[in-house]
């Protein structure tokens, strides 16, 4: 469930006296997601997503999101395009929560994924991450390397909770992979720009066999081109065994470098990053795993999906990409 602020009639109406987007017609939740409320609204226009910003989100890091996807938006990336009331504010404040009203894109998010669905989110990734260049302003990403040490500690106590060993064995990838990151000691950066950071099959709209949209911008930081790549085959090649997929993942970096070609310490660099990636998503999770309480309204996802996915990964630290 992802409705933890609900929207009274009255309050709806009033908050859309502020925009030209007609009268309300309707206003559902709408279950997916796990971090904001978010809203199906349609009014006597057309149909947009509402979302309340809830107590996870800072609020001051908003414009930037929202400000990325008007620039994607605006240069030709099917993403939500945030809608600007009569004063030109894309973020105002409604029960209480800063919210904010964006175009709706059509389509699904991917249930069964194939090798074609894999080729096209390369293609939209790389056309991201070009059309993403002239956007200046930054955003450090704050579930980077530099969070991980803190993340496990956090998780000491209790994590061995969800599988004997778990703790250890998320630490002794981790002292591997730290060493070996771009930009770390002698290694070579890479080249960076503004990145998704979380485009799960969940968060990518299909339609009639062809991607749609991309949503969910509110990870999306500056960082590594290659780590977004990386953290995307973490998400899409894998079968639901948590078995590696080498189908998928080499038609999603084919696609993307038919847009926006690697450069060799990019390639180099691919599965320490997978690594990492892996291990980012491994300690959230455990995080959230130990922290949320089971009867919470947050869906609490296992965190063992992507152990797996480390060993996996680990397994190939100082080789070629496995694909």
């Amino acid at each position: 469930m992802a409705v933890y602020t609900e929207v009274p009639d009255d309050a709806l109406a009033a908050f859309l006296e502020g925009y030209d987007i007609g009268r309300p017609i309707a206003c559902h939740g709408i279950a997916e997601g796990v971090e904001n409320s978010n809203f199906l609204l349609k009014t006597t226009e057309a149909t947009f997503i509402l979302t309340l910003y809830e107590r996870r989100v800072n609020p001051d890091e908003l414009p930037w999101f929202l400000g990325l996807m008007q620039y994607l938006a605006a240069r030709g990336l099917s993403c939500p395009l945030p809608v600007a009331d009569r004063h030109g504010r894309t973020l105002r404040e409604l029960r209480g929560r800063p919210a904010a009203i964006t175009t709706f894109l059509p389509g699904k998010g991917a249930v069964a994924v194939d090798v074609d669905m894999c080729a096209q989110v390369g293609t939209a990734m790389a056309r991201l991450h070009l059309l993403g260049e002239g956007f200046v302003a930054e955003r450090p990403n704050s579930m980077g390397p530099q969070a991980w040490t803190g993340l496990l500690d956090a998780c000491r106590a209790r994590g061995d909770e969800l599988r004997p060993g778990l703790v250890h064995d998320i630490g002794a990838v981790l002292a591997r992979v730290l060493p070996a990151w771009p930009g770390v000691g002698n290694n070579p950066t890479l080249p960076r720009g503004q990145i998704h950071a979380d485009l799960f099959p969940d968060n990518v709209f299909f339609r009639d066999g062809a991607l749609s949209g991309i949503i969910d911008f509110y990870f999306a930081c500056t960082d590594w081109y290659a780590y977004d790549l990386a953290i995307t085959i973490n998400a899409w090649c894998f079968d639901a065994d948590h078995r590696f997929m080498p189908a998928r993942a080499a038609a999603m970096t084919a696609a993307y470098r038919h847009v926006r070609p690697l450069e060799a310490a990019e390639d180099a660099a691919l599965t320490t990053l997978a690594t990492g990636a892996a291990i980012r998503f491994a300690l959230t999770r455990l995080y959230d795993w130990i922290n949320t309480p089971p009867d919470a309204l947050v869906t609490r996802k296992n965190p063992l999906d992507y152990l797996a996915r480390m060993e996996f990964f680990a397994a190939h630290l100082g080789q070629e990409f496995p694909a």
